[in-house]
């Protein structure tokens, strides 16, 4: 048994994370109107588009595609939003499993968002930074919804995913 913890792992680890939120939200549909102001949101639906649709965009600028706009992006609905996280999956599975996936590849940045000092990045850490990206903001939002009195019940910690042993 290997003691580091695999790409493939983080992956199955945020497709649990994805697919809980995706139940929640469906069981909960007022959530989505909750106010967020997270990254910039004005509600929750908004939030999680954000969440999904950048995992998407890592995933189409690691794979070398373009990048789908954030702003050709849907609003909605919660079905709509989810097919961006698969697309997002199917995407980084085809990575992983490709065996001359050049992970040690660098790739760079002209993202306003970044110091120009910090635009390069090996394609291993892009897809790292994707994976943690969006289990970060699912923290947040468990946060959110609990404090709005919606306590969503989210085991988000890696000590309760399936994934790792």
């Amino acid at each position: 048994m290997s003691v580091t913890i695999s790409l493939e792992e983080l992956l199955v680890w945020g497709q649990e994370a994805s697919n809980f939120w995706k139940a929640h939200l469906e069981a909960n549909p007022a959530l989505l109107e909750l106010p967020c102001g997270i990254g910039g949101t004005a509600d929750v639906q908004a939030f999680v588009r954000h969440i999904w649709g950048v995992e998407l965009r890592w995933a189409q600028r690691i794979a070398g595609l373009p990048a789908t706009d954030m702003k050709q992006m849907p609003p909605g609905p919660l079905d709509t939003l989810f097919d961006l996280h698969l697309k997002a999956v199917e995407i980084f599975h085809g990575l992983l499993a490709d065996p001359n996936q050049r992970w040690d590849e660098t790739m760079n940045f002209d993202i306003s968002a970044f110091p120009p000092d910090a635009r390069t990045f090996t394609r291993r850490k892009l897809l790292a930074h994707a994976l943690f990206h969006s289990q970060r903001h699912w923290a947040q939002l468990a946060t959110l919804v609990r404090a709005a009195g919606f306590p969503s019940g989210f085991k988000g910690d890696i000590l309760f995913t399936a994934a790792l042993s």
